[in-house]
């Protein structure tokens, strides 16, 4: 029986270029696609991110987070927690799951406004 031809492993693409073919196949997809992405990660930033960065900053600022008995509570402690809030409806926990979004949208509609604004050139 025939062994099969043996296959050399193809070297892994530069960095660089992985991260071309990354960008090139970002620019294919449709505008709808593409923003539906950039929500999408600003969405999942906020709510798994923006938990984990407040944990870590009040940490050193505040001191460790107290999570019931526990005085020394993981960021995991504050995640689950996190999540109940958003589960309760708390608006303030909402803001935090939703703020990275609302900053997306907010500083396209302003890069728009800037855009849409006359040219400060003036022809003399």
């Amino acid at each position: 029986m025939p062994t099969p031809p043996r296959t050399e492993p193809t070297p892994t693409a530069p960095p660089l270029e992985r991260l071309t073919q990354l960008r090139d196949s970002y620019e294919a997809l449709s505008r709808t696609r593409r923003e539906l992405i950039i929500l999408g990660v600003a969405l999942l930033f906020g709510l798994v991110a923006m938990p984990l960065l407040i944990w870590v900053v009040g940490s050193h600022v505040l001191g460790p987070y107290t999570h019931g008995q526990d005085a020394h509570a993981g960021p995991f402690a504050l995640l689950g927690d996190f999540f109940v809030g958003l589960a309760h409806g708390s608006a303030v926990f909402w803001s935090v799951a939703l703020g990275p979004a609302a900053l997306v949208v907010l500083l396209r509609l302003f890069a728009r406004g800037v855009r849409a604004l006359p040219s400060a050139r003036s022809d003399h």
